[in-house]
C-alpha cells in the first residue's frame, strides 16, 4: 500500500496575525464607536488641556477639553470607511477598464491607456485639494476625488495581468468552444488575477488612509471638530508642550493601521497566489 500523504497546512506568520489583530481592533472601534466612545465630542473648556494620567483622562485632553483616548477611538470610523470606499471604488474601475482593455485591445485599450496616462500625469494630492476647494469641503467629496485619482494605477495593473493571461491555452480553448468574451473575461481570466487585485486593493487602502489623513491635516475632508486622526494630528501640533499625546497618538495610529494593512495584504496575496498555481 502506498503511504498516504498528509497535506500540511501553512499557518499564518506572526506578522500577519498581529496585523489582523490590529485591523480587527480598529474595525471594532469603528463599528462600536457609540458604545466605546460615547463622550468623544464632549467638551470641557474649563478643564482645557491636561496631560496624560489625569483622573478620567488616561491620555489627557485637547484644547477643547475633549478626551484624547475617546476621540482617537471615535476617529477609527473615518480612518476605515473612507479608505475602504476609495480602494474598492478605484479597483472596480480598474477591473472593468483594465479587463476590457487587456482582452479586447484596439480602441478600447487606447482609450483606457490615455485615461490612465492623463490622470497619472497630474499631482493627485494637489488636484484633490483644488477640487475639494472648488466643490466645497466635505469628507465624501474628497473620497470621490480620490477614487478617480487612484483608478489609473489599477487600470494599468489589471490590464497587464489580463494581457499575460489572454494568450494562454485555456483561453484559446474557451474561444474555440465559442464562449462569449464577457464570460471568458470575468469567469475564466478574473479568478487568475485575484491575488494581484487583492494585494493592490489593500495597498490602496493604506495609501488612501494616508492621503485622507493628509487632506484632513490640511483642513480639507472632515469638518472642524470631527473625530478624525488627521484632524487630531493638525490640532495637536499646538499642544506638543502641554500634552504631546494629542499629536503622537493619532500619528502612531495612522502609521500602525497603514502598516498592518500592507503586511496583511502581502500575506493574502502570497496565499491566494499559491492556491491559483496549485489549481
Amino acid at each position: 500500500m502506498k503511504p498516504v500523504k498528509r497535506r500540511m497546512k501553512r499557518r499564518p506568520p506572526v506578522v500577519a496575525i498581529l496585523s489582523a489583530v490590529v485591523l480587527a481592533a480598529v474595525a471594532v472601534c469603528a463599528a462600536g464607536r457609540e458604545l466605546l466612545a460615547p463622550h468623544a465630542l464632549d467638551q470641557d473648556v474649563y478643564l482645557g488641556v491636561v496631560g496624560a494620567g489625569v483622573e478620567g483622562h488616561l491620555l489627557g485632553t485637547d484644547q477643547l477639553g475633549r478626551d484624547i483616548l475617546q476621540l482617537s477611538l471615535a476617529g477609527a470610523r473615518s480612518a476605515l470607511a473612507g479608505p475602504i470606499v476609495v480602494a474598492v471604488g478605484s479597483m472596480v474601475i480598474g477591473v472593468l477598464l483594465g479587463t476590457f482593455a487587456g482582452y479586447r485591445g484596439g480602441i478600447v485599450d487606447m482609450l483606457a491607456g490615455r485615461y490612465a496616462d492623463l490622470l497619472l500625469a497630474l499631482p493627485s494630492v494637489l488636484l484633490a485639494i483644488v477640487v475639494a476647494g472648488l466643490v466645497g469641503r466635505g469628507y465624501w467629496v474628497t473620497v470621490a476625488v480620490l477614487i478617480v485619482l487612484f483608478s489609473p494605477s489599477d487600470v494599468r495593473l489589471v490590464r497587464g495581468a489580463v494581457m499575460e493571461q489572454t494568450p494562454r491555452p485555456y483561453i484559446e480553448s474557451a474561444r474555440i468552444l465559442g464562449i462569449r468574451p464577457t464570460r471568458i473575461m470575468f469567469r475564466h481570466i478574473a479568478p487568475n488575477i485575484v491575488p494581484i487585485v487583492v494585494a493592490n486593493l489593500l495597498l490602496n487602502v493604506a495609501f488612501a488612509l494616508v492621503a485622507l489623513s493628509s487632506l484632513s491635516y490640511l483642513g480639507l475632508g472632515v469638518p472642524p471638530g470631527a473625530p478624525d486622526w488627521g484632524r487630531q494630528l493638525a490640532d495637536g501640533r499646538a499642544l506638543l508642550g502641554d500634552n504631546p499625546l494629542a499629536a503622537v497618538v493619532p500619528g502612531v495610529l495612522i502609521i500602525l493601521t497603514a502598516t498592518a494593512v500592507n503586511l496583511l495584504g502581502d500575506w493574502l496575496s502570497e496565499l491566494l497566489d499559491r492556491r491559483v498555481v496549485a489549481r
